[in-house]
């Protein structure tokens, strides 16, 4: 077991971090010599508050468990009250959440010491992918395993990360690049990340996350959906937000479902173009061999999470 050093302040984690720690936070310690740096002595990276704009700042070691009981982001909350065990809930963070590891089933695993080493290939191509990627672009197999980051994307939040050059704020997407093969985000090693940024609370607006899984053993999603739906005039939609998780080495936003759901009527039923939009994101998948199921399935978990939005 590693040492586990215990700052009580932002500062005294980045000098631990620099001096080769690695950040926990929810209760995982990780694994090898190096110490485990212990961020949740440092109170203000804890809770939410509303900013002068009207946004909301949630502090990375806020708990899944608070953030589903957030009030104004519907999607945002519907996403954190699904996620896993009440008991993980009420332990794991945020920051947590949005950084975890993939769940490569060869990670870490003795008879595959490089299997995320540059410039190996990814064995589960050629094994185990069954809850792989259905947007293939090449390198690791494995879709990014965060939740929280497909609602957070539908939301247009920001992230904000300290480091040793300072604080620096960025759209949550740079969080993960286009899917890095090699890693589960691009945050630097002596870099922690503080907080999320939301913008203001849209009244009206309406929301669904739908994730197909095996809850038995309450399992990560297959494949995830959130849908944001804000009012326009006459009963109409005015602008849509559409995300997707677990189908690619980063979560997705769906313009194309957007684009079809902007004037759609309320309280109606998906009309034919968004049927026309979905099954072109269906269309645009590009499965492993054990992922092809996936491509039907997001299609269908993104119809009804699109028609309880629609219907409310």
């Amino acid at each position: 077991m590693s040492t586990v050093v215990r700052p009580d302040s932002l500062e005294g984690a980045l000098a631990a971090l620099a001096a080769g720690g690695r950040p926990r936070a929810g209760g995982l310690e990780p694994a090898g010599a190096a110490p485990a740096v212990d961020l949740t002595g440092i109170a203000g990276l804890h809770g939410t508050a509303r900013s002068g704009d009207g946004g909301t700042r949630v502090g990375a070691l806020t708990t899944v468990a608070a953030l589903a009981r957030l009030d104004g982001y519907p999607a945002l909350s519907l996403t954190a009250g699904a996620l896993a065990t009440p008991q993980v809930r009420g332990t794991a963070t945020v920051g947590g959440n949005l950084l975890q590891r993939s769940r490569c089933a060869y990670l870490g695993h003795p008879a595959f010491p490089a299997a995320h080493a540059p410039g190996r290939d990814c064995p589960s191509r050629e094994g185990d992918h069954l809850h792989g990627v259905v947007f293939d672009t090449g390198g690791c197999a494995s879709p990014h395993p965060s939740s929280l980051a497909v609602a957070l994307l539908a939301h247009d939040a920001e992230v904000e990360a300290a480091g040793p050059d300072g604080t620096r704020t960025f759209p949550l997407a740079e969080l993960y690049g286009t899917g890095d093969p090699l890693r589960d985000h691009l945050l630097s090693p002596d870099e922690v990340l503080t907080a999320v940024l939301l913008p203001a609370p849209v009244p009206g607006e309406r929301a669904a996350h739908r994730r197909a899984a095996g809850r038995a053993r309450a399992e990560w999603p297959l494949v995830e959906a959130v849908v944001r739906l804000l009012p326009g005039p006459g009963g109409t939609v005015g602008r849509a937000a559409v995300a997707a998780g677990s189908v690619a080495r980063v979560p997705l936003r769906l313009p194309e479902v957007e684009e079809a759901l902007a004037g759609a009527a309320l309280d109606t039923g998906p009309g034919p173009r968004v049927a026309a939009a979905l099954e072109a994101v269906a269309a645009r998948t590009s499965p492993l061999p054990g992922t092809r199921y996936k491509a039907e399935l997001l299609r269908a978990t993104l119809l009804d999470t699109v028609e309880r939005a629609l219907r409310h």
